[in-house]
Formats: C-alpha cells, structure tokens, sequence
C-alpha cells in the first residue's frame, strides 16, 4: 500500500513539473523548440509557433532544418551537415549565432538570433533544445544607426572646421579630415594621445600653457562650454597657426565622457585685420597730418604777409636772389642771418619755392613765441596722456613738414636741452614724439634764421657749436632796409598799393619829397618799419596828400603817441576827430600786431597796458572790429 501511495505521489509530482515546464514554454518570449538526435522535431511552443507561421502538430516528427533553416542571412543555399543546430546534439557543444535567417510557413524570412544546446539523457546524447527571438527591430535600429554614423561621417568629412574628440582623460578618440589637413596630425599620431601636449601648449605670446590651465580640458572637469577666440594650435612639423576653437562636453548617462573640440584656422582673418588696423592707422595718421595742416593752413591765414614776393632792384637784393637761385635747388640747410624785419622769412619762402620740394609744404615755426616747456611738443608732437593737457595724439612740425622744408625763425631762442634733439634729426631724420617710444623718421629740409649773432651765443653757451655748423652750411645776409636805400621808391610804392587796397581808400600820390623824406631816414625797424609809417600815415591823411611823422624829424616833447616801435602817430594839437582817429588807429595798430588776439600775455590790452574789458569797451565805443 505504501509503494503504491509513494508511485501516486511521484507521477503526481512529475504531472505538476510537466505542467509548470508547459507553463514556462507556453509563456516565454522567444522561440523554442525541442530536436531528437535525428534532428526531428520533438515541441514546439506557442512563440515558435507565432513567429514560423507553422502549428506544432504539422511540424513534430519533421526535420526542422529543411523547414526553417535554407537559406543562410547572405543569401546562400545552407547545407544541414554545416548547421550549428545539428552540431550540438552530434559534439556535444553549445551553439550561439547571432545573425541568420529563419523561414516561415508562407515563405517569408526574418533574422534571428539563437542558441542551440545539446539533451542529455543517461549521460547520451539524446537532441537538442533551440531557443531563437526575432531580431527585426534591432536589425532596423542596427541599419538606422549604421545610416546615422555613415552621415556623421560624411557631415565630419565635409567639414571646414577641424574637429577632434576626447575621453575624460584628455585622450584624442577620432579626428576628422579637416583636423589633419591643418595640422598634419594623422588619426594614427593622435588618436590615444593627449591632444593638449601635441598642438596645444603654447600661448600666442609663446608663453607655455599648462595642461591645467587649457580651456580644451576644462570641459571635460567643469562640463560646460568653453569658447577661445584668439590661441594657437601647433602643427606635427613644428609651425603654429592662430586658432578659434569651441570645446563642448559630452555627457553619457548623466555623467562627463569626454569633450569635441571645433575649431578654424584664423590666419586670414588675422591678416585681414593687420592690414585693416595698418589702414586705420594710416588714416588716422593722415588724418592727423590733415588736421595739423588744416589749423596751420588757419594760422597762416591769420598771419600778415608783409609783401607777396622781394621786391628791390638794387644791386645787394640781387645779391641775396643769386644766393637764393644758387642754394634752392639742393638739400643744404640755409642759415639766414640779419636784423629784425628785413624779410628774412620771405628769403626762405623763395628758396622753398625754387626748390625740387615746392610741392610740398613750408612750416613756419617762431621759436621765439613758444613756451620753453612745450617746445619739444611743438616740434616733434605727443601722444595722449603724455603730460597734463596733452588729451589727444598732436603731430609735431618736423612731422607736418616731412618731404617739405621747416622754416625756424630766431632759432637761437631754441633751450639748449632740445637743441641735441634737433641736431639729431639733422643727422638721422629721427625723432620720437613725447611720451611714445617709437622713433620716427623724416625727411626735412631746414631754414633756420636769427637777428642775433649765433657765434657769440656759441661763446656764451647758449646755442651747440656743432648744431650752429650743421645749420650754416650755406649762409645768407638779409640786407637791412638802410643798404638798399634805392629799393625805397619801389617798396613804398608796393606797400601803398597794397594797404589802400586792404582799407577800400584812394591810392595817394607818393611826390618826390615823400620818397627823398623816406630815403633820408636811417629805418632801425627797416621793412617792417617802413610798412607800419606808410600804413599810418594813409590812415591819418587828408585828401591826396601823405604826410610822415619820423622819428628824427620833430622834438621828443611835440609827440603825443608813440607805437611799440616808437614811431609817431600823430602830434598837437589835435582836434577831437583826430584824437578819435588815433586812438581807433591805435587800437588796430595793436589787434595787428597780435593777430587780433584781445586779452592774454600776448594780446593787445598787454600791449597797449590797459585791462581787456576796458579795451573791448573802447573798440565798441570807436566801431573797431577785430581785423580779418
């Protein structure tokens, strides 16, 4: 009784492991089906069923491979005696494949993969068990990934940029054409190396960059993007190029996995802007130039020309226009010499004028009407910030002047501190402009000219022995009005002309005893002098008759006025229309003489000794304007 209760239990207990065993194989995903060592079928479940299209019924008993196993993935007849399913119930082994082709019952394929292991029973090989899923899907995403990549690749390829990758250890991990273009590194140099250390580690000011500091790895610490603008990346054969460059993170599940790096080549660019920056300052220093000339261009027009040309026919002004003829074709420097006022800046201007440099400019400077501290600036110009003042780049006049001739009046009032920096532009062209440490060069031709006698400053030590030889390479006298005493008729004559014609008055007559009166006189003032006679007496004469009021004509007690000079004006007893027109004469005498300049140390209330206001209240009380 108990054998026959024990052999109850143990068929039942074998019925449930069969029924769970069919539960497992009825509820699996993949397909499964069972082999004899024949190679029949022996069971089929249901997803085997689903996936073949056949009924388990038709197909147990049958061999399994003419049915599902034809034809290989590539298309090739596939022989049973080569089938890995058969070999594992002959061997023994485990059989994997991961890519072939199984057929259903309309005829249909579809890969699979699948494992086939060998049945053992009593120790004999007694089949096989299959156990295959349908890999569509993952053939599809296989095939889209695959397409993805190859146009990656292709976009990669097609790239002007250069583009790399690399790992989170800085490690290069691809390369695309463009990167190896521009810098001869090929995927084999590269690929696996520290980019950093191989085009990388040097800055554009050729410093070295640490790999701690290189923005390329700091996406892959910080994971953010980097962006340079202006680096340089160095080549397998040593040279370097200027870069822009992005490095982006790259973030695998959540985490940092390495970084791309895009960048171009710049050098284009860098020369594009070299030469824009090289045009800017071309232009500003043109504009410079322009600017400087336009506000001396001004200041000329200000300034009263005492004739347009030399006039004289006497024999000592011929002398002085051979010199001029003799000098003005060559690039000797001209060292004009004589007493105040006797055209010594019109005998320059002729020189300039018959020179091979008439084209370019004539730069006047008095060097006795600058200030000492700002004489280097005059001459040579400053930058912005170079002293208090100096807001913005002025052009000095040696620079104006360059291809020109530079004309320097009473040029022994030079300091003597300035005086080795202009023997230096003498002897090299060179200068620097204050507060730049550029030097600069220049082509002048230089004019100077003194009324005092340069030899005796020389033994003074007040003007440079050698700058004194360099200027007086070739040396003209201006002939004082007193040596060419026959050129009196001519000049008065032109001087009259010109003065009636500038105050819109009748030209008098200049008679015989005008011109003897003229001659007689010894003129300490000389040109300028005898100017500023027939100018006053033009205006204070009546009718067509001019009468002048010399300085040795008359007593010291009959003269009412006397002008900076010491020349008469006028005489009592006046009436008091003339004492008006005096003083209105005065008055214009004075804002002439300053350019018309009315307050200031170098305007007409100091030159006449009274208070700005109060001169400014007289010439609206005379009707005086300031002369044009």
């Amino acid at each position: 009784m108990a054998t026959e209760e024990q052999s109850t239990q143990t068929q039942s207990e074998l019925e449930r492991i069969r029924q769970q065993h069919d539960l497992i194989l009825d509820a699996a995903g993949e397909g499964i089906y069972g082999l004899d060592c024949e190679g029949k079928t022996t069971f089929l479940n249901p997803a085997a069923e689903r996936m073949l299209g056949w009924h388990a019924s038709a197909l147990i008993g049958q061999p399994m491979h003419p049915v599902l196993r034809r034809t290989k993935a590539d298309g090739s007849r596939f022989h049973s005696k080569e089938c890995p399913i058969y070999a594992a119930f002959k061997d023994g082994a485990v059989r994997h494949v991961e890519d072939e082709v199984f057929w259903r019952k309309d005829g249909s394929s579809f890969p699979v993969e699948y494992t086939s292991t060998p049945i053992y029973k009593n120790s004999k090989l007694a089949g096989a068990v299959v156990v295959f899923k349908d890999i569509t899907e993952r053939k599809q995403s296989l095939a889209e990934f695959e397409q993805l990549m190859r146009q990656n690749e292709r976009i990669l390829s097609a790239a002007g940029e250069g583009i790399y990758g690399i790992d989170i250890n800085g490690l290069a991990t691809f390369v695309n054409p463009s990167s190896v273009e521009m810098t001869g590194w090929t995927p084999k140099d590269i690929i696996g190396q520290p980019v950093h250390d191989l085009h990388h580690h040097t800055r554009t000011d050729g410093s070295p960059y640490p790999r701690e500091e290189c923005p390329i790895y700091a996406a892959i610490q910080d994971g953010r993007i980097h962006h340079c603008e202006d680096e340089l990346f160095w080549r397998k054969d040593g040279s370097s190029f200027p870069v822009e460059y992005t490095s982006t993170p790259i973030i695998e599940n959540g985490e940092l996995a390495g970084a791309v790096v895009v960048f171009k080549d710049i050098t284009e660019r860098k020369q594009t802007e070299h030469k824009l920056r090289q045009a800017y300052a071309e232009i500003e220093q043109m504009k410079e130039r322009l600017e400087a000339e336009n506000v001396y261009l001004q200041e000329e027009i200000k300034v009263e020309r005492n004739f347009a040309g030399i006039v004289g026919q006497s024999h000592a002004i011929k002398q002085v226009l051979h010199q001029v003829e003799l000098v003005a074709p060559t690039n000797a420097s001209v060292l004009i010499s004589g007493e105040s006022g006797t055209g010594k800046e019109l005998i320059a201007c002729a020189i300039h004028e018959q020179s091979n440099r008439h084209e370019h400019p004539l730069i006047r400077v008095n060097c006795a009407a600058i200030p000492r501290e700002l004489f280097e600036s005059e001459f040579f110009g400053h930058v912005r910030g170079a002293f208090t003042g100096a807001l913005r780049n002025r052009i000095g006049r040696f620079e104006l002047a360059d291809g020109g001739t530079i004309f320097l009046d009473e040029v022994g009032e030079i300091p003597m501190e300035l005086q080795s920096k202009l023997l230096r532009v003498l002897q090299e062209g060179q200068f620097e402009r204050v507060g730049e440490e550029r030097t600069r060069t220049v082509d002048v031709r230089i004019i100077a000219a003194s009324n005092r006698d340069l030899k005796d400053d020389i033994k003074a030590r007040r003007f440079r022995e050698d700058l004194f030889f360099r200027l007086n390479v070739f040396p003209v006298e201006a002939v004082p009005l007193r040596g060419r005493i026959d050129d009196i008729p001519l000049l008065a004559t032109h001087f009259t002309t010109l003065i009636c014609h500038r105050l819109n008055r009748p030209q008098p007559k200049l008679t015989h005893a005008n011109l003897k009166q003229l001659q007689a006189y010894h003129w300490p003032g000389n040109i300028r002098e005898l100017q500023n006679v027939i100018e006053r007496a033009i205006i204070v004469s009546k009718g067509n008759r001019l009468q002048f009021r010399l300085e040795s004509e008359g007593s010291k007690s009959d003269r009412i006025y006397t002008d900076p000079a010491g020349e008469i004006v006028g005489s009592l007893p006046l009436t008091e229309a003339e004492r008006l027109a005096r003083d209105r004469a005065n008055i214009l005498m004075a804002l002439r003489l300053t350019n018309g300049k009315v307050s200031g140390e170098d305007g007409a209330a100091k030159l006449l000794g009274i208070k700005p206001t109060t001169l400014a209240s007289r010439m609206k009380a005379l009707d005086v304007e300031k002369p044009k």
